[in-house]
């Protein structure tokens, strides 16, 4: 038996909710005590697992009413939301976090699996420290423009 940690239980447990209804509304201390773990652990999933790279977008309230409230963001038009993956990049980025946005538009179905491969080679930490020492900056302008090409149909 695989044994999940308190992390992925808890991301677990807010996309079940978010299967049902694009938004949740959550207050910190309930969960932290439904999972019987600290508040900073709730935080920690909410700002590893539900970032805008992985579709997600997060409001917070901090103070005795304070909530947390995640969206789940809706693909309406694969053009804009090419747009704003591409926004998000800025002028470095990580493979990690490069990786998180091509596995996003996969699981979105706007790109398939044979455009997510072409991606990750493109972006591979080993290609690209051949290339430059100014890794994360070229992964950006890589996928930058990947993405840019990919709102066209030829």
């Amino acid at each position: 038996m695989v044994r999940r940690s308190m992390s992925d239980v808890i991301e677990a447990y807010l996309k079940e909710i978010l299967a049902s209804r694009s938004t949740v509304e959550i207050k910190r201390s309930d969960i932290a005590e439904r999972f019987d773990c600290v508040p900073s652990q709730i935080n920690y999933v909410i700002n590893t697992r539900f970032t805008q790279e992985h579709g997600y977008m997060v409001e917070s309230k901090r103070g005795g009413g304070g909530y947390i409230r995640i969206l789940k963001v809706e693909v309406i038009d694969d053009a804009h939301a090419l747009e704003e993956m591409a926004a998000l990049i800025g002028s470095a980025i990580t493979y990690r976090n490069a990786t998180t946005i091509i596995n996003t538009l996969l699981e979105d179905e706007i790109i398939d699996q044979r455009e997510a491969i072409l991606m990750f080679s493109m972006i591979d930490p080993e290609f690209l420290s051949g290339l430059s020492t100014q890794e994360d900056e070229l992964r950006a302008m890589l996928l930058r423009q990947m993405l840019m090409q990919l709102r066209y149909i030829y």
